[in-house]
């Protein structure tokens, strides 16, 4: 039997498999990204099971990765052993338990993020940014959709995973947002955007609020742009009790992550479980 030996032109072909399936760019470059790191590891030992396996142990071992990163990491390798006819190579994910509370250290609350916009009023864009993504549960990623045109229709067609839908603009928010353009003398085109005219980067949005934290005595760990998103799903839930049209709002394909996003925090459910007055 031929020796199966990983190569970067076969991650290079995975890379072309994964643009025809239509994959994300970002969901292309983390693919990559593990793949890669992988690769370093198998140097040019032959392709087997066990080598795999190790793999995953040295992840596990290696204390750098919460478990639900070293599943994803696991996922990209064994998409890229699928797609060489290793199937017999590809390995299991790390069980997780499901959880049903948040950790309060990593849960940004509304009164935080009220916070931020206070600091934040002197970076009117950075200031903006984030309320778009709060105030509509956006993905950083989907803020190129924002364009002149769409916010003056009040609606945003975002497309991403092969399927589209739309976003309502709030009233406040279009108004904000076209005051904006016309401050910044853009008439047409995306909104947020950097001197060249490109979309403005998701590592610059992450950097920029990452330095407000201190201004608004805010743990960093809480800061992100995702969890604004987590805000907002954490808000129309409590307001509307309805996971379903949550989902669609998010986007998300199994109400299962929409569980995720509108977990409560652990001191939160420690006040209901108090509230049943079980215990006399």
């Amino acid at each position: 039997m031929t020796e199966r030996i990983l190569t970067l032109e076969d991650i290079r072909a995975f890379a072309v498999y994964l643009a025809k399936e239509e994959k994300s760019a970002a969901t292309m470059e983390k693919y990559v990204r593990d793949c890669r790191a992988f690769l370093a590891f198998t140097g040019n030992r032959p392709m087997t099971k066990e080598l795999v396996i190790a793999y995953k142990r040295k992840l596990i071992d290696g204390g750098a990765y919460a478990v639900g990163s070293i599943n994803s990491m696991l996922a990209s390798v064994n998409g890229l052993l699928r797609f060489l006819g290793w199937e017999d190579c590809r390995v299991k994910a790390i069980k997780i338990q499901r959880k049903i509370y948040c950790p309060e250290e990593r849960e940004l609350t509304k009164a935080e993020y009220l916070r931020l916009l206070g600091v934040a009023k002197n970076q009117p864009r950075l200031c903006l940014i984030m309320e778009t993504i709060c105030g509509t549960g956006i993905r950083v990623s989907e803020l190129q959709y924002f364009t002149v045109e769409a916010v003056r229709r009040g609606e945003i067609v975002v497309s991403c995973k092969n399927k589209n839908r739309v976003i309502f603009v709030p009233g406040k928010l279009k108004k904000l947002l076209l005051d904006f353009a016309k401050r910044q003398s853009i008439q047409n085109g995306v909104i947020f955007r950097t001197k060249s005219g490109r979309p403005v980067n998701r590592s610059n949005i992450w950097a920029e609020m990452k330095r407000l934290c201190e201004r608004a005595g805010i743990n960093p760990s809480k800061v992100f742009p995702h969890n604004l998103r987590k805000l907002f799903a954490r808000t129309f839930y409590g307001i509307e009790r309805d996971i379903a049209k949550l989902a669609d709002i998010l986007g998300h394909s199994s109400i299962n992550t929409t569980r995720i996003y509108i977990m409560s925090t652990g001191a939160e459910h420690r006040r209901q479980i108090e509230r049943l007055g079980l215990v006399v």
